[in-house]
């Protein structure tokens, strides 16, 4: 399978099970040109069989190279991003929860549930648009959440994109990403203001903003609750020094984009 198919599948469970504005959103921004996807994000347990690498395996398969370490202290995460010798193709943003920096509940808890997998369906690509690989009680859910939101929407919603996000340089309508917020506003979406309503700046050379997770249904192994699913971003970069479209991400901004998930 190429790349292209697996970004298909991921944008099709994404927009089916986590995130079903995407599709207005995408509609609304298209107008008469195709969106480019900057990026997507995946979030993971620092644990095996399920740790950053298995994620980043089947990128890597597809060509994908390594392309910088990050960060993020308050949150008790680290993350990785992957991106394409074909400039093309959308960069690959992975996160772990640290665990061993978590309360012993809540480690308890993320334990147990990745004792439930089975191996043998982290082979190959799928599992990484398949959703939750455990059974998981509303009260766990509950549990995580209160000391970490990352932590609870990972055993929530298990593996998909967390997010997709447009490549504002592409618009034909919109040059910067406050007018994209401001046109998604007047459409009724809220966006995410933590550390205001654009993250970043040209000095860092990446601006990015994004909605607010939607509400989506998750059937819990006692009842169905609707909590934070997935979101849109988007993101304009500029030139670095030697002219060409910096292809990294600034970490104190992409703390603040983690937050549109929270509850």
């Amino acid at each position: 399978m190429g790349a292209e198919q697996l970004f298909e599948q991921l944008w099709g469970d994404f927009c089916e099970r986590l995130c079903p504005s995407s599709h207005t959103i995408h509609e609304l921004l298209k107008q008469d040109q195709a969106l480019i996807n900057d990026h997507i994000a995946l979030r993971t347990f620092g644990v095996d069989p399920v740790s950053l690498p298995t994620l980043a395996k089947p990128f890597i398969e597809l060509g994908y190279e390594k392309g910088g370490d990050y960060v993020f202290e308050s949150k008790k995460l680290i993350a990785e991003h992957y991106q394409h010798p074909d400039p093309k193709m959308p960069k690959v943003f992975i996160s772990q929860l640290q665990l061993h920096l978590c309360s012993n509940e809540l480690r308890n808890v993320v334990l147990k549930l990745v004792d439930q997998i089975d191996a043998d369906k982290l082979s190959g690509s799928d599992f990484l648009h398949q959703g939750r690989l455990w059974d998981l009680s509303y009260g766990e859910y509950q549990i995580l959440a209160s000391e970490s939101e990352y932590a609870a929407w990972v055993a929530a919603h298990g593996y998909g994109a967390n997010h997709f996000t447009v490549s504002v340089n592409q618009l034909a309508e919109y040059e910067e990403v406050a007018e994209v917020n401001g046109f998604l506003k007047q459409k009724g979406f809220a966006i995410n203001s933590s550390g205001g309503e654009v993250k970043g700046s040209p000095k860092v050379l990446l601006e990015q903003s994004s909605t607010m997770a939607d509400k989506v249904d998750v059937a819990f192994s006692d009842a169905v609750h609707s909590i934070p699913g997935g979101f849109y971003e988007f993101a304009k970069r500029y030139q670095d020094n030697q002219g060409e479209l910096y292809h990294g991400f600034v970490a104190a901004s992409a703390d603040k984009i983690f937050e549109s998930t929270n509850n």
